[in-house]
């Protein structure tokens, strides 16, 4: 099952700055092979199921051998079985509304 997935990783009690663990799960991600839209509140990702997960799973085992002691993260997912769509298929169709107001 195709899913795309919203994902904002928080490493806690890491300091101020995030973004060397943000980097890092991006380099997971990245090699995952699976769609990628990094952004600036956290990543959209795209692909099966069980791959998008596996790939969350790691980008927490990097983070926390990184160093940090603990990690919040949260998800939103959905999937859609009635006709195959894309990221780019999402934002367009607003744009596309947008551009008729």
């Amino acid at each position: 099952m195709n899913v795309i997935v919203d994902m904002t990783l928080i490493p806690l009690n890491a300091g101020s700055s995030l973004s060397p663990y943000v980097a890092a799960c991006e380099k997971v991600l990245n090699e995952s092979g699976l769609k990628v839209m990094l952004h600036a509140n956290g990543t959209n990702i795209e692909g099966e199921w069980d791959a998008v997960m596996a790939a969350i799973k790691k980008c927490h085992e990097t983070v926390l051998g990184m160093g940090a002691p603990r990690i919040f993260t949260v998800v939103k997912l959905g999937t859609r079985v009635d006709k195959k769509q894309t990221m780019e298929d999402k934002i367009a169709s607003v744009k596309d509304k947008l551009s008729k107001l």
